[in-house]
């Protein structure tokens, strides 16, 4: 099964810490300790797959994460895996009724966020008497957000808990009583100096009047690569993007006050390419399926050391190398750096970087519509008379769907593909704004 799940994944083999979260003690609990993007999703996902039971009807397996993205995220993880198990998704802002309908089929592995997950509890919209596997997946973000009493909830109206997973990017001094561990095996891989040696750290010196416009100058310098801006507000955030509209500067924007559907735009648009600046909050330093950046700017220092160790391991992954921007006045101090950063200067005229590539098409049909990645390449390749370069990612969801495309070719497509059906339903299509 594990061989097919990898084939499937088109992943040729599991890393070190997959491997010992696979053979881990038979039932007994884990606490999985591993940086952001070293695979931890796959690293719970597999011991999950092990205890489910093809003869057993019912939820068999909780995930519970801090957000929504990371909910969906983990969900399409183990679509992809191609097991056979139904998986469902319970999350805030998402339609109550629908979660309902669905769990009215219970699935085999349940996903979804704290205080949606007590609703549905104490709405008794399904039987947690057979679920043996509890997943708590960012487990110090969860209770940094403040969901310590849904998440103890949750945990004892679970009567036949086999095994708790637990799983954090960051080491715990204690694990709260509530979570229930019994003499866990600890699976820590947070060997934090190895990143530290492809990451880059350099500072910005600037005047605090003058913040903004230094972030644009170091934006037109960094050019067109994949970077994420951290601010610690959501106010900053709309301030340094209103900014960057008025300068005609492609980007987006990604934090807690958004609606659901814009933040999985926002995301989307980042992974295929259509935007490389994101300018976000801490809400976007783990957890996300994002790609390997190349810059983090630091538009406002985080408020201790964890959360800087957090944006900066969105970059310098693995085996990779990135750069680590702080924009600092000249008294701020830097209380977690261990080295003195490296200043960089700015060029006197800035040259704004030129737009992605590539644009994004909003499908207005899903998963729940019958429509699939198939259905939506046929529809671009024959009748939008695209060539296979020319079409990138292409993300289907529950009731839209969205294909990147090369930007310059993206009003003929959808000139060339006007009134065309997809599976016989005429389907709204449009650059997605």
């Amino acid at each position: 099964m594990i061989e097919k799940v990898l084939e499937n994944l088109k992943i040729s083999s599991l890393n070190e810490m997959q491997h010992a979260s696979l053979n881990a003690p038979h039932k007994s609990d884990i606490v999985l300790l591993s940086p952001t993007g070293s695979g931890k999703t796959l690293g719970f996902l597999l011991p999950v797959l092990k205890a489910l039971d093809p003869n057993i009807q019912g939820i068999q397996a909780l995930v519970v994460v801090p957000s929504r993205e990371l909910a969906l995220q983990i969900e399409q993880v183990f679509k992809a895996m191609g097991t056979g198990f139904k998986v469902n998704c319970s999350y805030g802002g998402h339609s109550t009724k629908i979660e309902k309908n669905n769990l009215s089929q219970p699935p085999a592995l349940l996903i979804g966020t704290p205080g949606r997950l007590t609703y549905h509890i104490r709405s008794r919209s399904f039987d947690g008497s057979k679920i043996k596997v509890l997943v708590l997946d960012e487990f110090d973000k969860a209770l940094e957000f403040g969901f310590h009493d849904d998440m103890a909830y949750i945990i004892k109206s679970l009567p036949g808990l086999e095994r708790r997973i637990l799983t954090s990017a960051t080491q715990m001094e204690e694990v709260p009583a509530f979570a229930g561990l019994k003499n866990a095996t600890e699976i820590n891989f947070l060997q934090t100096g190895k990143s530290a040696q492809h990451l880059r750290q350099k500072a910005v010196i600037s005047k605090a009047a003058d913040k903004l416009d230094t972030l644009f100058s170091l934006i037109c310098k960094i050019g067109g690569a994949p970077t994420l801006v951290f601010c610690n507000h959501r106010e900053a955030v709309e301030r340094i993007s209103d900014l960057l509209y008025e300068k005609g500067l492609f980007h987006d924007i990604f934090h807690g006050g958004m609606e659901q559907e814009e933040r999985e735009l926002a995301l989307i648009k980042f992974r295929n390419g259509s935007h490389n600046i994101l300018i976000t909050t801490d809400l976007a330093s783990r957890g996300l399926d994002i790609p390997e950046i190349e810059y983090i700017v630091h538009y406002q220092l985080p408020h201790n050391e964890q959360a800087f160790l957090h944006r900066n391991g969105r970059t310098a992954r693995m085996h990779a190398k990135g750069t680590s921007y702080l924009i600092l006045t000249e008294d701020e101090k830097l209380p977690y750096l261990k080295q003195e950063p490296e200043i960089e200067t700015l060029p006197e005229r800035d040259l704004i970087p030129q737009p992605t590539p590539w644009a994004t098409l909003y499908i207005a049909a899903g998963r729940k519509d019958k429509i699939n990645k198939v259905d939506i390449v046929g529809l671009m390749l024959q009748k939008g008379k695209l060539e296979k370069e020319d079409l990138g990612l292409i993300e289907v969801l529950d009731h839209s769907s969205y294909a990147a495309v090369k930007r310059n070719l993206a009003d003929k497509v959808l000139g060339a593909i006007k009134g065309e059906k997809i599976k016989n339903k005429k389907i709204k299509i449009e650059v997605a704004r």
